[in-house]
């Protein structure tokens, strides 16, 4: 049975704009087997593309303590900030290649990579080492896979994509609540080598159902001859502004997730309790990714992302500021900060996608991530006090809340009824 897309709209938005009326012209099965076994194989790659960076306190926290003892929080911040950096930077070519050629050799070449970067992770010991393993090589690897798995879901979905995204986009919270506790069994036993061949075993594992499992079905788009990117999309008011608040969340997303260990050693925590931080942030961000996707399908995506930037602000202002040394305070922002932050990830594909004709969606995504590259390069590598770090990532999320209001009101005006 063939369903009509949906508009994102309600009648009194007036006229649609040009690309929402092509999205009507496609048809799209919104579930079935096929579809549901794509998002289910993005999910697993999800594993793997963010299951590292949303460890990265257990990280941070282990190589201050052994092979990275002399360095700085700020320097082992670049760590964590490359690798995402690299992501998104070489994603740009990735959605493009995607739009022309399909999923299949990125995806099988991302995998390889990933799991090559954390067998020879295992023998690194030094800081120069590790950047090119664990931020540059997997970095890459995760660059083939990122954009193709949201941009495949856009193949199969339109109207149900929210729901579909945060399903998939829950991957990575999945990894950040399992790799915390492999790591807390097997460092200490086995030591970082074997630890990190383990990971690699994982991600071998994870990587069969990615490749399996995923899928396109919409034609090449004719609209863009050349795979490489195309700036001019930046012309479009609405796309620019997302960007914009793409950056800025990015900008203060890094920081709680890299550093909430260390701050919470600084406060007198011993090492085994914290562990439990990052979990907590990953079992928010679980339920953040995929309910906050379900709902947009039903008040809008840019109505629901508002809400959740707005949430991660509150959270980063009003509970984390004042938290000080109380636990409890420190517990309930994990949850909070990872539900709305993992709402987040799960919106940012589905909004770029309502800006955009499907044909043509990895060449948008990866172009918005553009702007995430950048966001996430400057904002882990700080040095400075625990409270202008707090203060940095909340008004980074003020400052993206008025960006995503600006992106609404471009393309519906002020009126809070509308669904958009």
């Amino acid at each position: 049975m063939k369903n009509e897309a949906a508009p994102t709209s309600r009648e009194d938005m007036g006229p649609r704009p040009p690309q929402e009326a092509l999205e009507e012209q496609l048809t799209y099965p919104e579930g079935g087997l096929q579809g549901w076994c794509v998002v289910l194989g993005s999910f697993c790659a999800m594993v793997s593309v963010f299951g590292l960076p949303n460890t990265a306190a257990v990280f941070e926290s282990y190589f201050s303590e052994n092979q990275l003892s002399e360095y700085s929080p700020s320097q082992l911040g670049w760590i964590f900030s490359i690798y995402l950096f690299v992501l998104f930077l070489f994603g740009i070519l990735a959605g493009p290649a995607f739009d022309k050629y399909g999923h299949r050799g990125l995806v099988a070449a991302g995998s390889l990579v990933m799991i090559a970067s954390l067998e020879i992770l295992s023998f690194c010991t030094e800081y120069y080492q590790i950047i090119l393993t664990f931020s540059i090589m997997a970095g890459l690897g995760a660059s083939l896979l990122n954009t193709p798995s949201f941009a495949s879901i856009g193949h199969w979905f339109n109207t149900r994509r929210g729901l579909a995204m945060g399903l998939a986009a829950t991957g990575g919270s999945f990894g950040g609540v399992v790799f915390p506790f492999v790591l807390q069994a097997t460092l200490p036993r086995f030591g970082f080598a074997w630890s990190m061949r383990l990971l690699g075993l994982i991600y071998l594992i994870f990587s069969v159902p990615t490749n399996l499992l995923m899928r396109t079905r919409l034609p090449p788009s004719k609209k863009f001859d050349s795979i490489w990117p195309d700036i001019r999309l930046f012309r479009e008011p609405k796309f620019a502004f997302c960007c914009c608040g793409v950056f800025f969340m990015e900008y203060g997303v890094l920081i709680p997730l890299t550093y909430i260990i260390s701050f919470s050693m600084c406060k007198g925590r011993d090492a085994g309790s914290n562990y439990l931080l990052p979990i907590l942030i990953n079992v928010g961000s679980i339920i953040g990714r995929a309910l906050p996707g379900f709902v947009a399908d039903h008040i809008g995506r840019f109505n629901t992302i508002v809400i959740t930037v707005g949430l991660c602000t509150i959270s980063v202002f009003g509970i984390w500021l004042p938290a000080g040394s109380s636990w409890p305070a420190l517990l309930v922002f994990t949850f909070i900060f990872g539900f709305a932050s993992g709402g987040n990830v799960s919106l940012i594909p589905a909004c770029i996608g309502q800006l955009c004709d499907s044909r043509d969606y990895g060449r948008f995504l990866s172009t918005a991530m553009l702007s995430a590259s950048f966001g996430t390069l400057l904002g882990i590598p700080l040095e400075t006090a625990w409270k202008a770090l707090i203060l940095f990532s909340g008004f980074s999320y003020f400052v993206s809340l008025g960006c995503y209001v600006a992106a609404r009101v471009l393309a519906v005006g002020w009126k809070l009824n509308v669904v958009y």
